[in-house]
């Protein structure tokens, strides 16, 4: 097999473009959602929940979490396990893992210590569903033990562990707080489980479809190798994503968590961008913020953005703005008009920049 030689301009573009971050916007949640695999969920919302910031990104004002809500909820079109919003056409995908689940020790003789336990949960959801956790007595005979937050959040644990083994999903939400139910009531009846080995590899060409280009121990054999100038080692490219097409880009404000910046190493040797989450890094030793949002310019990571959603104040603060690169007038100004979106997106009607 051929292996192509991209030089990093054309690496940028067409991860870029395989992440809907070009200037040819799509206008359909599930269309976005299909593309990139997934959408994270993470309960940070300095400036706004991941799974819509991702969504705005790509698709701008038309989007409003009312309607992720109404894919996962009413449509079904989506469903969400284990911190992620998925496309229901690939249930089926997912299933011959689930069955499985889990492979480790702890888990599995923990399950199995409360097998009484998880029969009277399934038979509760059957009977009574959809339910919140706390509506779920605690029965269990074993405590979940843990040095972290899980330590005996037994009722928890057991919903998420059903849910990864595909027995409960979740049907909805209540606020924040998510409704279980049985599997057999929330999925497409039927949905045909594919083998765990072809899974596998549908997965990989999917992810890698979404990504454009990305190491071989993040999708396999999928795609063709490649390497990139500039990076040593061997890349694998979606051929699809090769076809010549122009690019176009765009001035875009990415979630810390979008994932063309989620695999930092990635980031680092395609397109020189360092960066981390500094959420949990104590406020003296930050360079850049808690919820810092990098800044994509055509094919180019070329900063962050240190912003916060004052609500009560209605307020987009902008409390300082890092460049990687000096920004030319053009860029300053595109920058300002994607933060004046992101203000009237979320309903903000000022955004405050930081003092000269």
């Amino acid at each position: 097999m051929t292996t192509h030689r991209l030089d990093r301009a054309t690496a940028r573009r067409v991860a870029v473009r395989a992440q809907l971050l070009d200037a040819h916007r799509p206008t359909d949640l599930r269309a976005v959602v299909d593309r990139l695999t997934f959408l994270q969920l993470d309960p940070t919302a300095a400036v706004a929940p991941n799974a819509d910031l991702v969504a705005w990104t790509r698709l701008g004002a038309a989007y409003q979490p009312s309607h992720l809500t109404r894919a996962l909820e009413e449509e079904r079109a989506l469903f969400e396990q284990r911190a992620m919003v998925r496309p229901m056409a690939d249930l089926g995908l997912h299933l011959a893992e689930t069955a499985a689940w889990p492979e480790d020790a702890r888990r599995r003789d923990w399950l199995a210590a409360n097998d009484a336990f998880r029969r009277y949960v399934l038979d509760l959801l059957r009977d009574s569903g959809p339910l919140l956790s706390r509506d779920v007595p605690d029965r269990s005979v074993v405590p979940w033990p843990s040095t972290g937050w899980t330590n005996n959040r037994n009722v928890t644990q057991l919903l998420e562990f059903l849910n990864a083994r595909g027995e409960v999903a979740i049907s909805g939400r209540v606020g924040r707080q998510r409704t279980w139910d049985l599997a057999e009531r929330v999925y497409p009846p039927g949905t045909p489980i594919v083998p765990a080995e072809e899974a596998r590899r549908r997965r990989d060409e999917r992810l890698l479809r979404s990504l454009g280009v990305a190491r071989p121990v993040v999708v396999g054999a999928a795609g063709e190798p490649a390497e990139i100038e500039g990076t040593s080692g061997v890349w694998r490219v979606d051929p699809a994503a090769l076809d010549g097409a122009p690019f176009t880009g765009r001035t875009a404000l990415l979630s810390p968590f979008d994932r063309l910046v989620h695999d930092r190493q990635r980031a680092l040797e395609l397109f020189d961008f360092e960066y981390r989450l500094e959420m949990y890094v104590p406020k003296a030793q930050r360079r850049w913020g808690y919820f810092a949002l990098p800044v994509l310019h055509h094919e180019r990571l070329v900063g962050k953005v240190d912003a916060t959603a004052d609500r009560k104040a209605k307020v987009l603060r902008v409390h300082a703005i890092h460049e990687d690169v000096p920004f030319p007038p053009e860029l300053t100004a595109a920058l300002r008009e994607e933060l004046t979106a992101l203000a009237s997106w979320l309903g903000l009607p000022e955004v405050r920049l930081p003092s000269a």
